[in-house]
């Protein structure tokens, strides 16, 4: 009731004008008051603005008084939580919030960050925080982000900074690894077309007459031919690209693999880093794009990345288990050694899968996510298949696919039919499948 008397009494519109008062404790209590009259009430959000609050708060932002830049980045932090708001915002903050906040205090583009005060600390950790509010909007607002000058160098060098003095629980840290996750997502086909060509490959669009980035796509994941493609136009694309990267180059370089895999090492205590470093990995390495391939073969031979992803799955958190799996998924697709990953990953899937009624079971789309990683790796490796039978996955599978009473459950039992299926082509198992009790129609019946 309050914050609507303040709005029919014009507060918002007096005390914008106060904003950029010649007396800092004036601009203070107003950028104060302002930040207390917009918090979750929309209303005087637009009300500040319509009422040309962004230009001014961006005018006090160059005030060097923390107690002001507090009160600026957490006003912008407010605003970005309406999602009609963040375009806007885009358009008229990003670039000023960069200069003026992310690059300054992040180290990056000027003289190694020390350490940042506690004030300094609060101004960073809203600037991210509205950062992270706008790269969940539209397609636009990402582009504009990713083509931002010094936005993604900045949280690079934050996240690389934190992790160095061993800060990689803290919430700033959060935040950017939520960003350049939101910014990933998409990537390959939102990135200018220049770059996703050189990513292709040169040379590489003329096998078997494929457009330009749909060579991968023209075999499935298990085709020899596309297991035996010669891995000097990797290493050649690969020097190329992961020489110094900048800008939204940082979203596809081979070295932000090694930054997500050491915070999924790292950091222990707060699940959302994990969460958005694991996403920034699946969003990377997802589809047919042949440098997805190229980063998931890089996360798996050089960056040893399944052990620390196999950790993180015992837990019963849904998001994490969501992101860890679509990005085991991915990696599944693209390994060259399917044998190996078997022998690490196999097990592991098992154990989460129900098998009995009133058994815990996973959501739908992780349990889909799983049997898409244990498909993957079956029909190209008798391990996976020989292990599937030893950790009692078949039991656990054939329940799956009799249980069918939701459309969650249908998706499901789909994908475990498909698995069962490509299984019983193993002939040399089937006396072990009888000996264990189970009959063809298990595998193959509906």
């Amino acid at each position: 009731a309050a914050k609507k008397q303040a709005r029919s009494l014009q507060a918002v519109p007096r005390l914008v004008k106060l904003f950029n008062h010649a007396n800092q404790e004036v601009q203070r209590h107003a950028t104060g008051a302002m930040r207390n009259l917009i918090y979750d009430n929309a209303d005087n959000k637009l009300a500040l603005v319509e009422e040309n609050g962004i230009f001014e708060l961006l005018r006090t932002l160059r005030e060097h008084d923390d107690e002001l830049r507090k009160n600026v980045t957490g006003i912008l932090w407010n605003l970005s939580s309406s999602d009609h708001l963040k375009d806007r915002l885009a358009r008229d903050t990003l670039e000023q919030l960069t200069d003026l906040v992310l690059s300054p205090l992040s180290g990056a583009g000027g003289p190694p960050l020390i350490q940042q005060n506690a004030s300094e600390a609060e101004i960073f950790y809203n600037a991210t925080g509205f950062l992270r509010n706008l790269s969940s909007a539209s397609q636009a607002t990402r582009q504009k982000m990713r083509e931002c000058h010094g936005l993604v160098d900045a949280l690079v060098t934050y996240i690389n900074h934190a992790l160095d003095v061993g800060k990689c629980e803290d919430k700033s840290v959060e935040n950017a690894v939520c960003v350049l996750r939101n910014l990933s997502y998409r990537l390959y086909d939102e990135m200018p077309p220049s770059a996703l060509q050189r990513l292709e490959g040169r040379g590489r669009r003329d096998t078997a007459g494929a457009p330009p980035g749909e060579v991968v796509g023209c075999f499935t994941p298990q085709s020899r031919r596309l297991r035996e493609l010669p891995l000097t136009a990797d290493a050649l694309t690969f020097a190329e690209v992961s020489k110094d990267p900048k800008g939204l180059e940082w979203l596809w370089s081979p070295q932000i693999v090694g930054l997500y895999n050491r915070l999924l090492q790292r950091c222990e205590l707060n699940p959302h880093t994990t969460e958005a470093a694991a996403g920034a990995l699946q969003n990377i390495t997802a589809g047919d794009r042949r440098w997805a391939g190229v980063l998931s073969r890089l996360a798996l031979e050089q960056e040893r990345v399944l052990n620390p992803l196999l950790d993180r799955v015992r837990t019963a958190d849904h998001h994490q288990l969501r992101s860890l799996t679509g990005l085991i998924r991915n990696l599944s697709r693209n390994a060259r050694n399917k044998d190996e990953m078997s022998t690490k990953v196999v097990s592991h899937l098992i154990e989460k899968l129900p098998g009995s009624v009133g058994e815990k079971c996973p959501p739908a789309d992780v349990l889909v996510n799983i049997i898409a990683v244990l498909n993957n790796l079956v029909v190209a490796s008798p391990i996976a298949a020989r292990d599937l039978l030893y950790f009692d996955g078949l039991r656990k599978l054939v329940f799956i696919k009799k249980k069918r009473d939701s459309p969650d459950s249908e998706k499901s039992s789909r994908a475990a039919s498909s698995l069962l299926a490509n299984l019983w082509q193993y002939s040399k198992l089937h006396r072990d499948f009888r000996a264990k009790g189970y009959r063809k129609e298990d595998f193959l019946g509906p």
